[in-house]
């Protein structure tokens, strides 16, 4: 008993590494980093000068880097994401202003982690610093990468990956006979022209992946000094922490380190039953 209890000290609390995705995905995950320090754990984020909400705090310990863009033209590009999300029309139509955006979201968002893996005094500070563990958003792979080359467990806290790299990396079962893909409409019952169609709504994500992610895994290869794919630098996560439930979400199929956790989100809201 007096050995249990003198190991308690070592397992009360931890030093966590933090690589945020800026947008509602932080506001998300700021919730979550709250409760983590009053249990007494420590917590460093690491982010860019230029955000739109990860700001400094008296309660967060961060540590920030410059980035090749101003407040202005950051604002700009979100900006016209958002109102891009609202506009309807027919499905290629959406497809082609999608493409577009991603690549306007994306080069900016690739600035941002070419940047932070290039700076060297900040490597140097989380080599020294001896972190048990990294928490990040795998929606862009940028904290997959720190992570990989800090040699680092990861735990990913996110709701969904574009194009299902969520499964990829898992192994874990996306048939589009079962899953609805986005913008079908569909629900998890459905005919067999209705699956058809789910199979064909799948094919554009091939090609809006490869804009988004490719660059990611080029500027890992070229970091790690190793041929990497994103699949293999999602493959490391030791917990997936998934913002879904099946009150709101389709069931579908998980794997054992894939937690639902519900309820977690930018709202100050309770659902109800």
């Amino acid at each position: 008993v007096l050995l249990l209890l003198s190991l308690l000290g070592l397992a009360a609390a931890g030093k966590l590494l933090v690589v945020p995705v800026d947008g509602s995905h932080w506001l998300s995950m700021r919730e979550l980093l709250d409760l983590l320090q009053q249990k007494g754990h420590e917590v460093v984020v690491v982010a860019p000068e230029v955000s739109l909400h990860i700001k400094p705090s008296k309660t967060i310990v961060m540590k920030t880097y410059p980035v090749p863009f101003t407040q202005e033209e950051m604002d700009k590009v979100f900006k016209g994401s958002i109102m891009d999300l609202f506009k309807g029309g027919p499905f290629l139509e959406r497809v082609i202003r999608q493409y577009k955006q991603a690549k306007k979201t994306s080069a900016l968002f690739l600035a941002t982690c070419t940047h932070l893996i290039h700076n060297k005094e900040l490597l140097s500070y989380l080599e020294e610093s001896r972190f048990d563990a990294i928490l990040t958003d795998p929606i862009l792979p940028c904290g997959a990468i720190v992570a990989k080359y800090l040699s680092l467990p990861s735990v990913y806290f996110l709701q969904q990956i574009p194009c299902g790299l969520e499964y990829q990396a898992t192994q874990c079962p996306n048939p589009p006979s079962y899953v609805p893909r986005v913008f079908t409409e569909l629900t998890d019952h459905m005919t067999f022209l209705q699956r058809v169609k789910n199979m064909l709504y799948d094919i554009p994500n091939f090609f809006l992946c490869d804009v988004v992610f490719q660059p990611y895994a080029e500027l890992a290869s070229e970091f790690l000094e190793q041929e990497v794919t994103v699949p293999d630098l999602l493959r490391q996560a030791s917990v997936w922490l998934v913002k879904l439930d099946f009150v709101l979400h389709f069931p579908k199929p998980l794997m054992p380190n894939m937690v639902l956790i519900s309820g977690v989100n930018c709202a100050y809201k309770k659902l109800s039953q």
